[in-house]
């Protein structure tokens, strides 16, 4: 009887006092003032600059933030601006500090997926892939975002359909062999100029070739998927 009384008394202290830890430390967790939310914002949009996707942020309630006029945000070592991070952010005012903030960064953007199964040595068309947008930062680092890439290109093994599609899974078709008499072709505004010339190195489909004319000449151009070289402008 005595134990359990002194039990009872023991959960009658302790309670109030848990209780009142939570709440002093929930008031200790505080959403990042504005200044802070511009300045990584601003670090993510250069971090990204160049790249597919349109990088933003979220971030739970997080300790209080020292006083501070002057913020700069700023990666770790190694780190990568995708998913769950830690960002770090300095104050560059009259009483310097660093603290670092966990945020999760997402890439939002358009990807393409097998729209039906493919299989090993196909060449891709129209009716085999389709558009989808989402979170780049949960797909693999080499998903294709342009539809130029899919130009001219045979599946090197099996893809699911709806599954992304990588770079490494497709592979150029050969649209000129070295050595191969080839047309190059000039275009412009109401005109069309074509000489003929071999191939000094073969080329897949959208790749740089030079071919070399019959007076000697060394031009520089694209092989198209008809087998052509169209001249760099």
């Amino acid at each position: 009887m005595q134990h359990r009384f002194c039990s009872t008394r023991l959960l009658r202290i302790a309670i109030p006092a848990l209780v009142a830890m939570a709440g002093a430390n929930g008031a200790a967790a505080q959403q990042l003032p504005e200044a802070a939310r511009v300045a990584i914002e601003g670090l993510l949009q250069r971090q990204s600059n160049g790249l597919p996707g349109k990088p933003s942020f979220s971030t739970k309630a997080t300790a209080e933030l020292p006083p501070c006029d002057d913020y700069e945000a700023f990666l770790p070592n190694g780190a990568t601006p995708r998913g769950r991070i830690s960002i770090g952010l300095r104050c560059r005012g009259d009483k310097p500090w660093t603290r670092f903030v966990p945020v999760q960064v997402a890439i939002e953007g358009r990807y393409y997926v097998a729209a039906r199964a493919i299989e090993a040595g196909q060449t891709l068309g129209e009716a085999d892939v389709t558009e989808r947008s989402g979170d780049l930062g949960d797909l693999p680092r080499s998903v294709v975002t342009e539809a130029s890439a899919l130009q001219g290109v045979v599946a090197t093994n099996r893809i699911a359909a709806g599954a992304p599609l990588r770079k490494e899974s497709m592979r150029g078709v050969v649209a000129i062999q070295q050595g191969q008499t080839v047309q190059l072709v000039a275009q412009g505004p109401g005109f069309t100029i074509s000489t003929e010339g071999k191939a000094l190195t073969r080329a897949e489909v959208g790749a740089t070739v030079q071919a070399k004319t019959r007076d000697g000449r060394l031009l520089t151009g694209v092989a198209t998927q008809d087998g052509q070289i169209r001249l760099s402008q």
